[in-house]
C-alpha cells in the first residue's frame, strides 16, 4: 500500500507514529513500524546506527542519531534529515538544507553538483528533489550532445551470414538447417552500458519524483530514451563503463545515476531488511568541509594533510597498536605546527561554571596524545566547532601543565564566511596560530 509522504526533520529529532507533539514529529503508522524494525535489524547485525529507539512521554518513538540526508521509506514516504544547526533558523529547513548541499559537494561523489543552483533549489524544495532537479538537468545535456554508440558483440542465428560464421556452434544449431548462419558480428548501436544505466536512473526517478515538473522532465527524457532498453545488471554494466575520448559528458550523468541506482541511494535497496545509506555522518561532513575551506585560510608556506595516519599510541611484543588520526595537520618545511580535529557538536561560550562548555574531556585527551606524538617542539593544537550564537568567540586558550610549549585553542568554525574564527587577544601564544593562518 502506498503512504506517498514526506518530513523534514533535524538531527536527534524524534518520530512518533501518528499525531506529532511538540518537537516530536508524527509518520503514518505503517513507516514508524518499518523504522522500528529497521533499528531492531541495525542492532542485531552491529551497522552504524542511522535511528534508534526512544520514549517521549510515555509514547514510543524513533530518534535520528546525526546522520543527515534523505530515507526512503517502504510505499514512498520520504524522511529528509537536515543539520541540528538549522533549527535554530526557524525557516523551515531552508537554511540548514542548502548548508547540507554546500557540505556535500565538498564529498568526491557530489562533486558534480552544480552547488549555486542547488543551493538555491534547495531553500525552496527538499534533498531528494534537488538531486532528482540536478541528475535530469545532467541528463538533459548530454542528451544534447547526442547518445554515444559504439560496436556491441553478438552471437546469433542468422538467415543471412554477417561477420564470422562459429563452424562448431553452426553445425550443432543448423545441421538440418542449411538456411541458417549462426555467426559472431559486432552491432554498431547505442544499446551500450552508458545508455542502459543512465535510462535505468531517469525510469527510478520518474517513479519516485513528487515534483510534477521533475516528473514531466523525466518522462519527456525517458521517450528520448526509448530505444535504448534498462540495464538487466546494475553491477555488471557499471563494470562495463569504458572512457573514451569525447564522452566526458557523460561523467556527471552516470555519477548520479551511481548514487541513485547503487546501494548508496535514498531510493534504492531499501525495504524491510535494508537499511537507507544516503545518510551522511555530519562528522565526517563537517570534516571534510573544513578541510576544504581551511586549505584557503593558511598562509604562504604551510602544507594541509588530512587523516595522517603515521604515528601509533603504543608498541606491543613488537607490534604497533592504536593508530592516531588527527583529522587536519598543518606543517611548514618538514615540521608539524599544527594539529586540528573537527568536532560537530554544539558548545555554549557561557557555561564554563555549569558544564565546561560541553565540551568533552575524552576529546581533550586525544589532543594531549596527538601532540606528544605528532609535534616534537613547540606547536598548537586546535579543536574545531561550528559556530552559532552560542559560540562566537574562541575560548581562551588551554595549557598542559608537563608541556608548557604546547596549547590547546578551542575555536569557531564559521559556516557562513567558510573561515576559522582567530582570537582577538595580546596573548603572546597567538603569535604563532597568526603564521599558520591569515587574518584578511
Amino acid at each position: 500500500m502506498k503512504v506517498f509522504g514526506a518530513v523534514t526533520v533535524f538531527e536527534y529529532q524524534h518520530l512518533v507514529s501518528g499525531a506529532g507533539f511538540g518537537e516530536v514529529v508524527g509518520i503514518p503508522d505503517t513507516v514508524f513500524a518499518w523504522l522500528e524494525r529497521e533499528c531492531a535489524r541495525t542492532s542485531a547485525t552491529g551497522d552504524a546506527a542511522w535511528a534508534r529507539p526512544g520514549l517521549r512521554h510515555g509514547r514510543r518513538t524513533i530518534q535520528m542519531t546525526n546522520s543527515v540526508g534523505v530515507i526512503q521509506a517502504p510505499g514512498g514516504y520520504q524522511i529528509e534529515v537536515l543539520p541540528k544547526v538549522g533549527k535554530v533558523s526557524n525557516d523551515g529547513g531552508s537554511s540548514a538544507r542548502a548548508l547540507l548541499v554546500d557540505m556535500l559537494s565538498c564529498l568526491g561523489e557530489f562533486r558534480h553538483i552544480r552547488k549555486d543552483h542547488a543551493e538555491l533549489q534547495a531553500r525552496r524544495m527538499p534533498l531528494f528533489e534537488v538531486f532528482v532537479s540536478q541528475f535530469l538537468e545532467s541528463v538533459r545535456k548530454a542528451l544534447q550532445r547526442g547518445l554515444a554508440s559504439g560496436y556491441d558483440p553478438r552471437e546469433e542465428n542468422l538467415a543471412a551470414l554477417r561477420g564470422k560464421l562459429l563452424f562448431s556452434d553452426n553445425l550443432k544449431r543448423n545441421l538440418v538447417r542449411p538456411d541458417r548462419f549462426f555467426a559472431a558480428f559486432d552491432e554498431f548501436t547505442q544499446n551500450r552500458p552508458e545508455n542502459r544505466l543512465i535510462h535505468s536512473a531517469v525510469l527510478v526517478v520518474a517513479y519516485q519524483t513528487r515534483n510534477p515538473s521533475s516528473q514531466s522532465f523525466a518522462n519527456e527524457l525517458r521517450f528520448a530514451l526509448a530505444e535504448v532498453p534498462r540495464s538487466s545488471d546494475i553491477e555488471r554494466d557499471f563494470a562495463r563503463v569504458a572512457r573514451q575520448r569525447g564522452m566526458d559528458h557523460y561523467d556527471e550523468p552516470l555519477a548520479w545515476a551511481r548514487l541513485l541506482l547503487s546501494e548508496h541511494s535514498p531510493i534504492t535497496g531499501i525495504g524491510s531488511s535494508n537499511a537507507p545509506t544516503l545518510l551522511f555522518p555530519m562528522e565526517s561532513l563537517f570534516e571534510a568541509y573544513v578541510a576544504k575551506h581551511i586549505r584557503r585560510q593558511l598562509n604562504d608556506g604551510h602544507q594541509l594533510q588530512t587523516q595522517q595516519s603515521s604515528k601509533y599510541l603504543v608498541h606491543h611484543a613488537g607490534r604497533r597498536m592504536f593508530r592516531m588520526r588527527p583529522d587536519l595537520i598543518v606543517s611548514r618545511s618538514t615540521s608539524n605546527v599544527l594539529l586540528a580535529d573537527t568536532k560537530w557538536k554544539l558548545i555554549d561560550e557561557d557555561a564554563v561554571y555549569r558544564a565546561k562548555y560541553w565540551l568533552a574531556q575524552s576529546d581533550f585527551y586525544q589532543m594531549h596524545a596527538y601532540g606528544h606524538s605528532y609535534l616534537d617542539a613547540a606547536g598548537d593544537l586546535v579543536l574545531l566547532y561550528p559556530a552559532t550564537g552560542q559560540f562566537k568567540a574562541p575560548l581562551a586558550p588551554f595549557t598542559f601543565p608537563e608541556r608548557p610549549d604546547l596549547t590547546l585553542w578551542v575555536l569557531p568554525f564559521s559556516l557562513e564566511t567558510k573561515r576559522v574564527v582567530l582570537p582577538e587577544t595580546d596573548d603572546p601564544r597567538l603569535g604563532s596560530m597568526l603564521r599558520v593562518f591569515r587574518t584578511y
